[in-house]
């Protein structure tokens, strides 16, 4: 059965109509959605599915017990050496999730680090993803480099040096780049 990794950023408390329509069609599919813990997305996500009764979800959480599990879903801990609180101690759950996962689906402002960096790990794995942009309100698919560079364009300067800076974005783009053209 196909699992759905869901994120996003921290900041988007309310979800897109937009977003839910995916989520219902991922619900009558009977989907496993797995989801992490944090506050904004991950909770909203959550609260949407509770209000829908949906039982074929996996919380996953970093250390003994989740922030936020809504539903009651089964949990699935993630052990990490990492300081709690760190982004390290958080980044080896958000692995765990791209590497469960089929597709990923990411609610992003275009700003948050963790988000791209779930986008940019499935892209490793050659796992596509549908990320939803909440700033232009539209959907963008990322299966490969050219869905990533139309992705990134929805960053602002200041945005995209920050994420530079932390994720090395120009350096993962390059690579990927090389990665596809050696298949020709």
């Amino acid at each position: 059965m196909d699992k759905i990794f869901i994120s996003g950023s921290m900041k988007i408390k309310n979800l897109d109509p937009k977003v839910l329509n995916r989520i219902d069609n991922i619900i009558s599919l009977n989907y496993i959605v797995i989801v992490g813990d944090a506050d904004g997305v991950d909770s909203s996500i959550q609260e949407y599915l509770h209000t829908k009764n949906y039982n074929n979800v996996l919380v996953y959480c970093t250390g003994k017990q989740p922030r936020n599990n809504i539903g009651r879903w089964p949990v699935k801990n993630i052990e990490t050496t990492a300081q709690s609180g760190t982004r390290a101690f958080f980044t080896v759950k958000d692995i765990e999730m791209a590497n469960d996962c089929n597709y990923g689906m990411m609610i992003w402002d275009a700003k948050s680090t963790g988000t791209l960096s779930n986008v940019l790990e499935l892209l490793k794995q050659k796992k596509n993803s549908l990320v939803f942009i909440n700033k232009s309100k539209e959907f963008i698919k990322v299966k490969d480099i050219h869905g990533l560079e139309q992705l990134l364009k929805s960053m602002s300067e200041f945005s995209f040096n920050k994420a530079d800076a932390k994720l090395k974005i120009k350096e993962k783009v390059m690579s990927f780049k090389n990665e596809q053209s050696a298949l020709f």
